[in-house]
């Protein structure tokens, strides 16, 4: 004797399809609900399933029809040869309402863990040492949700260790320009940015830096070139710097000046620095006249822009985005001994993907200068616990900051 299963949304449904498939001869021993579809279990519905045997006046099983007649059925028996086979599958979904169970307590937990970690102090305490180092409100979020997807309940309770892994967050962040040294000779660097961001002062300790030497290296030849005529004390300044050092300044106007005087010097000069005029980052006309002048320079012609540290975070932002034009390649960080707070630098270059090469701290020429480095920054984070010796090891320099040609 032969026996089937059939599953359907209803009772009338899974009787037609039975009807249709094995005709008036099926006969029904029982019935029950189940769940439908879905994968393991999951995402089914609601259905009927109703089992039973063929009987004799089935298509299918005709040959048998004459023995049938001469042996009644007997029902009770067949019921339990057809309960028995059906343990294979009460025994599949025993294992599925399993699953589900524990999906469900798996869903449960992440919540409740999702809910501890949202509500665990720890967040708010690192939020304020954030927002007191003037960290931009976006980096703040970033931080807090990085926060609460790799830190368990347990470690958020260990404070030392989440500040210790929030200021690696914070140094992996910072990205230090990569100086391909003095390939191509003249090497022209550009400074821009903003009025007022220390561009002229700047430029002067590099040409100290690099036209003295320092950590044993041997001096360069140095020219610099200022296009910044229309404030005589800034062109007074340049000249005074250069006299003290002994290194040629050139004042240029345009286009053509520029061109030729970087050619006079492409024979035999190592570094050719250019002081330029400093504007604001609203006034495009100007921004737009600066860039078609410093085009003389060439392609190879290294751009930095000069950020002041005092400066907000919006405006810095703003600075960032109206000098790409220029096609920067890093930026200078000016003033930094004007503020104890690095955030609003730090969350504004990670947000523009821009790097850092130099710092300046103080007025003096060359020795407030020195290379980027991801542990000065750090060193300067205001209310956090920072290891100095664990972030030399985790962010080590390849100098010690001072500047050396290569």
């Amino acid at each position: 004797m032969e026996y089937f299963t059939e599953q359907a949304p209803t009772y009338s449904e899974c009787m037609r399809k039975i009807r249709t498939k094995y005709g008036e001869g099926a006969r029904v021993l029982m019935q029950r609900s189940v769940r439908m579809g879905g994968m393991l279990g999951l995402f089914s519905r609601d259905g009927v399933e109703v089992s039973g045997v063929l009987g004799s006046d089935t298509g299918r099983f005709a040959a048998d029809a004459a023995r049938q007649v001469k042996k009644p059925l007997d029902v009770e028996e067949e019921k339990k040869k057809f309960l028995a086979n059906l343990k294979g599958d009460q025994a599949l979904q025993l294992v599925l309402n399993e699953v589900r169970g524990l999906k469900d307590k798996i869903d449960a937990n992440a919540a409740a863990g999702a809910r501890g970690a949202e509500e665990h102090p720890a967040l708010s305490r690192v939020a304020e040492l954030l927002n007191l180092n003037d960290f931009s409100s976006f980096f703040v979020q970033e931080l807090q949700d990085r926060m609460k997807k790799e830190f368990s309940l347990e470690q958020l309770d260990d404070f030392d260790a989440v500040q210790d892994k929030v200021v690696d967050w914070i140094g992996e962040s910072i990205k230090v320009y990569a100086d391909d040294g003095f390939q191509i000779r003249p090497r022209v660097m550009v400074l821009v940015g903003p009025t007022g961001v220390g561009k002229t002062t700047t430029i002067a300790k590099l040409a100290a830096a690099y036209g003295i030497g320092s950590a044993g290296s041997r001096p360069l030849s140095v020219r610099m070139i200022t296009i910044d005529n229309y404030r005589i004390a800034a062109r007074q300044q340049i000249e005074t710097y250069g006299n003290i050092m002994g290194i040629p300044v050139s004042c240029v106007e345009t286009f053509d000046d520029l061109r030729k005087t970087i050619a006079l010097y492409s024979q035999d000069v190592d570094l050719i620095l250019i002081d330029t005029i400093g504007k604001s980052p609203r006034d495009y006309m100007k921004l737009a006249e600066m860039k078609e002048l410093l085009t003389a320079c060439g392609n190879s012609a290294d751009v930095h822009l000069a950020i002041s540290a005092t400066t907000k975070s919006s405006d810095m932002r703003e600075a960032l985005q109206q000098f790409e034009p220029f096609n920067y390649r890093s930026v200078i960080v000016t003033k930094l001994d004007e503020t104890i707070r690095v955030g609003n630098v730090v969350s504004a270059l990670a947000e523009k993907g821009k790097s850092v090469s130099y710092i300046t701290d103080g007025q003096r020429v060359p020795q407030d200068i020195s290379r980027a480095s991801t542990v000065r920054f750090l060193m300067n984070l205001e209310g956090f616990r920072v290891d100095r010796r664990r972030v030399d090891e985790r962010f080590p320099q390849e100098s010690n900051g001072k500047i050396q040609w290569r």
